[in-house]
């Protein structure tokens, strides 16, 4: 089952206006997402700490990158100077106040596989442990995207320090993505681990116990790509 796209039309353009911490760009503004009983919103980047962006409920944003071959490394380009690194907090235009986050990215050929993405916490660490949230009761993880370069992206669901140990191969789902800033709703049902996964969870295991969302942009058999990533409106719902 492929997710289920709702666009809000294509949008020719990606214009940055440079100027203070939260730049704009001329995406066009969605419509905004309510909080209700049946809606987790995870993170709306409304929310900044130490001017970094973070979830709804303090968690850590941040990104990370990997290739097949070290001396071909990916590379990524978000808030500078921040350690972590961090995604860009941005406008969706120079009028609507509402932010999201971006990043750019580039994925160097002649690997067998590389990627780039950015990793949402949705709360902050207690005790020093990444804390849990149960969205096994959701049926869908609403997302609103901006993609260049590539043709799809992926969502990763990721859960550490609650019973589940592992490093890599969490349930995910791999999705096309359409010109312009648009929302995608991914169905939970269909999310599973990809096949050369060491590890084997039950999906419902980790969904019951997330502790970070990740979204991807990556290569297989890699050729040379450039592209820029916006991100807003994570939500849980039924």
């Amino acid at each position: 089952m492929k997710p289920t796209l709702l666009g809000y039309g294509c949008l020719a353009l990606l214009a940055v206006f440079a100027g203070g911490a939260v730049r704009a760009l001329e995406v066009g503004s969605p419509p905004p997402l309510f909080q209700d009983t049946n809606k987790l919103v995870y993170a709306d980047f409304e929310n900044s700490k130490d001017n970094r962006p973070i979830s709804n409920r303090g968690g850590l944003v941040q990104l990370f990158a990997y290739q097949e071959r070290p001396t071909l490394p990916s590379r990524f380009k978000g808030l500078e100077g921040s350690n972590p690194p961090a995604p860009e907090l941005v406008r969706l235009s120079k009028t609507d106040p509402n932010r999201a986050i971006a990043f750019d990215y580039e994925l160097q050929g002649l690997n067998q596989y590389a990627g780039v993405g950015v990793q949402i916490h949705g709360q902050e660490e207690k005790d020093g442990k990444p804390a849990a949230d149960d969205v096994s009761g959701y049926k869908y993880l609403m997302v609103q995207l901006y993609v260049t370069g590539v043709p799809s992206i992926m969502v990763e669901f990721v859960s550490h320090g609650h019973g589940i140990e592992m490093q890599s191969g969490y349930p995910q789902m791999v999705f096309k993505v359409s010109p312009g800033f648009n929302t995608y709703r991914v169905p939970l049902g269909s999310v599973s681990q990809p096949s050369w996964a060491q590890v084997k969870v039950k999906t419902k295991d980790v969904l019951k116990n997330l502790t970070a969302v990740n979204l991807v942009v990556s290569c297989n058999q890699c050729t040379p790509v450039k592209g820029t990533v916006v991100i807003d409106n994570l939500v849980f719902q039924n």
